[in-house]
């Protein structure tokens, strides 16, 4: 029963990430459609990523531990970067779209983490199957949450929620590189 808890407790903090991201990207005002596609896509990653850290085991658990980290911060930064930049164009569509590639770079980023996390629970002989359907549960569960409230928001705060939500990732970007 512990290791359920522990596991739960894992799977919220690193889903917490995903919350905190999807809450700048739901201010984009994206439809339901989207919301639900987004975060079902970000739970999906979070059950892959820790998949392939529980089978990479011990196997360079340290340098990919750092590399996943700073590769998700930079991709955060990025996509910040590009929603602040398309904020000050005027009367241009967005350039960042929850879509395709754009999707995919930003469910990657929000699960790496999990990745280094399961190289960890790999090394511990946690239990592969209950540790990727919580850590997917969670992190799915709580970018729905956090999409509908930046979506919620958004029409609040008008025009600049695209700004403030590319500030909010570029802030979780630059977090990931400084040593805390």
């Amino acid at each position: 029963m512990s290791e359920w808890v522990a596991l739960f407790i894992m799977a919220s903090a690193l889903g917490m990430d995903a919350f905190s991201v999807s809450l700048g990207l739901g201010m984009l005002g994206l439809r339901l459609r989207q919301v639900f596609q987004i975060g079902f896509t970000i739970g999906i990653f979070h059950m892959i990523m820790p998949l392939l850290g529980v089978a990479a085991g011990k196997m360079l658990s340290s340098y990919f531990s750092m590399l996943a980290t700073f590769i998700g911060g930079g991709l955060l930064f990025l996509i910040g970067l590009q929603m602040v930049s398309s904020a000050f164009r005027a009367n241009q569509e967005s350039t960042l779209k929850p879509h395709g590639l754009g999707l995919f770079l930003f469910a990657l980023s929000v699960s790496l983490d999990s990745f280094s996390a399961g190289l960890g629970l790999g090394m511990l002989g946690a239990k592969t199957l209950l540790t990727v359907v919580m850590f997917g549960a969670a992190s799915m569960l709580l970018a729905w949450i956090g999409l509908m409230m930046g979506r919620r928001f958004q029409h609040y705060i008008g025009a600049y929620g695209e700004l403030l939500g590319g500030c909010i990732l570029i802030g979780f970007g630059i977090r990931l590189f400084l040593p805390i």
